[in-house]
């Protein structure tokens, strides 16, 4: 029976790919904000990137340089505010998850 849970639990895993619930940006830089269900309700997760064209083709990097560090600083700002107001909203009592 072990087996077949693993079994029914990987495609959750491989599903198609996951979007983020919100993106922010500014420039090149953006925070992307996910959400991960949990016993405890809603947690979110930011991962900051910054977008470069490499040719034709555009990548993201998770390396910033020193003139970048002020964006990520205020993307940062901006995810978090975001975050905050869902907690807010979901949970009427102003706490953040």
């Amino acid at each position: 029976m072990a087996n077949n849970q693993r079994t029914q639990q990987q495609p959750r895993s491989s599903d198609a790919k996951q979007k983020p619930v919100h993106e922010v940006r500014m420039g090149r830089i953006k925070a992307a904000i996910w959400a991960n269900e949990s016993e405890n309700g809603t947690r979110h997760n930011v991962t900051i990137t910054r977008l470069y064209k490499d040719g034709d083709e555009w990548k993201t990097s998770t390396s910033f340089g020193r003139e970048e560090l002020p964006l990520v600083a205020k993307v940062a700002d901006l995810a978090h505010s975001w975050i905050y107001l869902q907690g807010q909203e979901t949970n009427g009592n102003g706490e953040s998850h």
